[in-house]
């Protein structure tokens, strides 16, 4: 479903990214609205999925995790649960941050962090390997982050 924003819906979208733990009071008055119309409006932007449910974010770095590594799978897409298994089994795995899946070349990628290369080694031939359906396997180290941005322009 799309929602119709409007200017003020986009001046409370903009406030919000801008310091999203400020109260609705704050927000309507950085937004230059009331606080009920600011409040109906997030009301009506969250029942949109347009604003999402607020959420901890957690630096696994500041936790003592260096190594980050971006695998690259194909399956072996003869069985017809394949991607299902692969991917029930890759939830399993602690240390896999991030499941996403493509169309072309790729058909999965995994996020695995670790907290040095020896950790990632251990992770690697202990609990990747074991995913079923592997056909193909490229592994990606992240060097440096350069942005990494969830807002958009409005």
């Amino acid at each position: 479903m799309t929602i119709q924003i409007d200017d003020t819906d986009r001046r409370i979208l903009r406030q919000l990214l801008a310091d999203p733990e400020m109260t609705t009071a704050d927000l309507a008055a950085r937004a230059g609205v009331t606080t009920a119309t600011c409040w109906r409006r997030l009301d009506r932007l969250r029942a949109a999925g347009v604003v999402g449910v607020p959420r901890a974010v957690i630096d696994w770095r500041a936790m003592g995790y260096e190594v980050e590594v971006s695998l690259r799978f194909n399956l072996d897409k003869t069985h017809p649960r394949a991607f299902d298994e692969f991917i029930d089994a890759a939830r399993l795995v602690p240390e896999v941050v991030r499941i996403e899946t493509f169309l072309g070349r790729v058909d999965l990628r995994l996020n695995v962090i670790a907290r040095d290369m020896a950790h990632y080694a251990e992770v690697y031939r202990s609990r990747i390997l074991s995913l079923p359906h592997i056909s193909d396997i490229e592994a990606l180290m992240l060097v440096a982050t350069l942005k990494d941005e969830t807002a958009l322009p409005i």
